[in-house]
């Protein structure tokens, strides 16, 4: 023991002046409640949890496909919780800002983070800190469901199918511009992915504050193309003020059924964002635990299902352990393209 360290504490120090029998019998149960009480803690914690506001940080921007699905699930989790649920955008620098602030919150569960996926599959310098892995910088909860990209364009283009659109950005490479949700994105990398696959040329447009100003932008003729998750869209869509060429899910979804997949044009296309929802690293396992089951609770329950499929979002319900496997497959997957851009920008 090192010098001047205070001497180890044990369960008889407060019995010291009992007789030996009352004093071992004191001993004896004083131990049995502490180690009661330290083997309770984590499931009082769950079972208390929470007893004030939860922060749920995004890193998206307000209207953005990913802000309409966090507040849908938001609000579905402080009804089950009796507490209020309270998004914080913090869009910008690719998903780092959001990052940063999720990364110094406190480990308590009173703050979290739902990053969309270009906060884990993203290119190499489009954002400080990015890529993150879990669990290296967040503990990982669930997963909240996927939204398939739209490919859409401006009804002032003409374009109205993919075919088309490959047919005019081959007649005119690099003339044709599509608005992006920033570099490094999803919305950016199936804009990548469309052009390899395509064998053409677009320029490509970041909007960093969200797609309120791209829709406007091309609306004006600014733009020509849009790539983004069918939340953002669906109203200019249903509206006429976008036409939908192509969507990027495996298959065609039951409430766009007229809309073609792009792999009816580009065989084995597919392109789709993904929200998790994750922890600071330090949460307690019992608070994981906890959110882990309410949120797969919540984004199951019929209601939910059907707003988020009116959107053009899928419910992807996932324990923590499958929420980590499904976020290292994906960074597999989308890595071999990352690279690529990487060498051929």
């Amino acid at each position: 023991m090192a010098r001047n360290s205070p001497p180890a504490r044990s369960c008889a120090g407060p019995f010291a002046s009992f007789a030996p029998h009352a004093r071992r019998l004191a001993i004896a149960s004083a131990c049995v409640l502490a180690a009661w009480v330290v083997a309770a803690a984590p499931a009082q914690a769950q079972q208390d949890y929470p007893a004030r506001p939860v922060k749920i940080i995004s890193d998206s921007a307000p209207g953005s496909a990913p802000d309409v699905i966090l507040r849908i699930v938001a609000d579905r989790l402080a009804l089950a919780w009796g507490q209020p649920v309270l998004p914080l955008n913090h869009p910008g620098a690719g998903g780092a800002i959001a990052a940063r602030v999720a990364a110094g919150a406190a480990a308590d569960g009173y703050t979290l983070y739902m990053p969309v996926s270009s906060a884990f599959v993203t290119l190499p310098g489009a954002a400080a800190n990015l890529p993150l892995e879990v669990p290296r910088d967040f503990l990982p909860i669930g997963l909240v469901g996927e939204q398939p990209m739209f490919i859409t364009a401006a009804p002032a283009t003409g374009i109205k199918t993919l075919p088309e659109l490959i047919a005019a950005a081959r007649k005119r490479p690099g003339e044709i511009s599509y608005a992006a949700m920033g570099r490094g994105r999803m919305s950016h990398l199936t804009g990548e992915l469309l052009q390899r696959r395509a064998d053409i040329k677009l320029l490509m447009v970041p909007y960093a504050g969200g797609p309120a100003q791209a829709l406007n932008d091309l609306m004006g003729g600014r733009v020509q193309v849009l790539i983004e998750g069918g939340s953002a869209l669906a109203g200019a869509m249903q509206a006429g003020a976008l036409t939908a060429l192509a969507v990027g899910s495996d298959r065609r979804l039951p409430e766009f059924p007229g809309l073609a997949t792009a792999a009816e044009t580009l065989p084995g296309f597919a392109a789709s964002g993904w929200i998790a929802l994750v922890a600071p690293v330090g949460t307690p396992a019992a608070i994981i635990a906890k959110v882990d089951e309410d949120l797969r609770k919540v984004v199951t329950e019929g209601e939910v299902r059907e707003k988020l499929a009116a959107i053009g979002s899928y419910v992807h319900p996932a324990t923590a352990a499958e929420a980590a496997a499904f976020i290292q497959a994906q960074q597999r997957t989308w890595n071999p393209l990352i690279d690529e851009i990487a060498r051929n920008p």
